[in-house]
Formats: C-alpha cells, sequence, structure tokens
C-alpha cells in the first residue's frame, strides 16, 4: 500500500468540492478550497511523505494489537449500546461471540444471562477473552469454519470483525448453520464509507515497518445479499452518526493552528487536521458504523 499524504489532503479536498457542486456551500468555500489545495501542491513539507504500507493478516495483525486492543476504542462506544439494546429484547439463552476477540462482547452477553462461547483466529485474542469472561467457552477458529455443531446456538454477535473477511457469503452461511431457526444474528462494522476514508487499523510490524490490517469495503448491499442468500431476514439497521468534534480556537478567536503530519500511527485522522473545514465538510453526516440484526427464517 502506498500511503501519500498529499494525495489524502487533495482526495479531502475534492470530496468537499463535490458537496459544493451539489448545493451545500457557495462560491467563497469553493474559491478558499481551491486556494488551499494550490497550497498543499506547493508545500515542501508534503512532497516527500509518503510510506510504503504493509498489507497485514489478521492473526498477525492481532498477535501486535492484543496488548492495546481494548482502549481507547472509539468505536467500542459507537457499538455497544446499540448491541446491547439489541440483546436487552433477545431471551437469555446461547450466545456465539464470532470472531470475540478479547471477549468484549461475550463480557456483554454473560452480563445478560446467556451461556457464551467465544470463537476466534487469534490465539492472543482468545488468551485475553478467557481471562475477560472466565465462565466463558472459547476455542480457536475461522468465520468460514466455526468450531460449532449445527443449529447450536440461539444468538450470533460479531463485531468489528466483517471488515476482514473478502466475501461475506460463506460467512453468513456459517452464521445459519450455527444457529437455531428462529435465532437472531447482529453484526456491527466500520461503515464502508469510513472504510473508504482510510478507517483501516494501523500495527507495526516487528522490525518497525507500518502495516494495516487487511480489510475490505462493503457496501449495505453486500451485507444484504450475503443475509438474505443465507435465509436471514432484516429486522433492523442502524448507521450511526458521529459529531464532527469543534476545532479549537486561540485566545483571539482564530482557529487554532493545524497540527504537522503527525506520527503515521495518527493517519489519516491527524491529515485532516491540516485541513479542516474540507475535512468537516467532506465527512458531513457520515455514519461511523454500520449495525444489523437479522433474524434466520425457519426450515
Amino acid at each position: 500500500m502506498y500511503e501519500n499524504p498529499l494525495a489524502y489532503l487533495a482526495g479531502l479536498e475534492g470530496l468537499a468540492l463535490l458537496r459544493s457542486f451539489t448545493g451545500e456551500h457557495g462560491r467563497d468555500f469553493v474559491e478558499a478550497r481551491l486556494a488551499e489545495l494550490r497550497e498543499l501542491l506547493d508545500d515542501e513539507a508534503l512532497a516527500d511523505a509518503a510510506v510504503e504500507v504493509a498489507r497485514v493478516g489478521t492473526v498477525d495483525g492481532y498477535r501486535i494489537w492484543s496488548p492495546t486492543y481494548d482502549g481507547p476504542n472509539a468505536a467500542f462506544d459507537i457499538d455497544e449500546p446499540l448491541i446491547g439494546e439489541m440483546v436487552d429484547g433477545i431471551r437469555a439463552e446461547t450466545a456465539l461471540d464470532a470472531a470475540c476477540g478479547t471477549g468484549r462482547m461475550a463480557a456483554l452477553l454473560a452480563g445478560r444471562g446467556h451461556r457464551v462461547l467465544g470463537v476466534d483466529s487469534s490465539p492472543d485474542m482468545l488468551a485475553r477473552a478467557r481471562q475477560r469472561v472466565p465462565g466463558g467457552e472459547f476455542r480457536l477458529g475461522e468465520l468460514t469454519r466455526l468450531p460449532v455443531a449445527d443449529d447450536a446456538v440461539d444468538l450470533v454477535v460479531c463485531s468489528l470483525a466483517l471488515t476482514h473477511v473478502p466475501d461475506l457469503r460463506p460467512v453468513m452461511a456459517e452464521f445459519a448453520r450455527v444457529l437455531r431457526p428462529g435465532g437472531h444474528l447482529l453484526t456491527s462494522d466500520v461503515h464502508p464509507e469510513r472504510v473508504a476514508l482510510g478507517a483501516v487499523p494501523p500495527v507495526r510490524l516487528p522490525d518497525g515497518r507500518p502495516g494495516r490490517l487487511e480489510s475490505h469495503r462493503h457496501s449495505a448491499g453486500d451485507y444484504l445479499r450475503a443475509a438474505l442468500g443465507a435465509g436471514f431476514e432484516v429486522r433492523r439497521c442502524e448507521e450511526p452518526v458521529i459529531p464532527a468534534p469543534e476545532r479549537p480556537e486561540t485566545e483571539d478567536g482564530q482557529p487554532a493552528p493545524a497540527r504537522e503530519l503527525g506520527p503515521w500511527e495518527l493517519w489519516p485522522w491527524c491529515l485532516a487536521d491540516l485541513v479542516p473545514e474540507a475535512a468537516q465538510a467532506a465527512r458531513a453526516g457520515m455514519p461511523a458504523e454500520i449495525i444489523w440484526q437479522f433474524r434466520l427464517t425457519g426450515p
């Protein structure tokens, strides 16, 4: 992967200008964006700042990420309230936390009285899940080949994992296989629009090279086609939006100076601070996650 901060900033300016083209902003905004884009193109600090980034598989990536995965992670604050609300409407029985990670959702399920089974492909994450939910049962396995018997569970929860899967269809088929008829499936993922803006987890490889976990952008239609094809029906879909943070001001009331390029680990979000107006316009109304509730139809 070739990550060029100048290209990213130009992309944000372009998205902001497209919003302007459809009437969301006026002439002054457009002229400011074009002027800012010219300044970016002339900025020598951006000219040679590009970085080559490795694609990292989930097993290796989560081995690196597991010690710090649990926080701070803003994505947790988005999906946990909604998933919890959905779980509250489902009778406590046997639940599978698929791609359980460190057991975040397993703990939520256990706290609501479910008998919990967790599956993950990362031994390092499973070790933390076992410590977190000592009453649960945790197994090593892949989403496409779950080590779970047919018709064994009443509820499947899969949080922030399906973006790592290239094809949703075999995973949805596995969820349908292990669920009893009438069972529920709850999924949460980074929204495809956010993935397109660079919301892909970063890791530092043992040799210091930058890497990002293998990620894929699935549209709402991709989720629907895979789920309906596996025998699910849609019960609920949420696309929560995070309000844009206010830009801090200096004592004279002017916007505070943007930060410099910042460390690679904070790309692309710290890059957006260099073009705050364009970034805010590009992201306006953009959902942070996509959260589904499906129900498996009867035979």
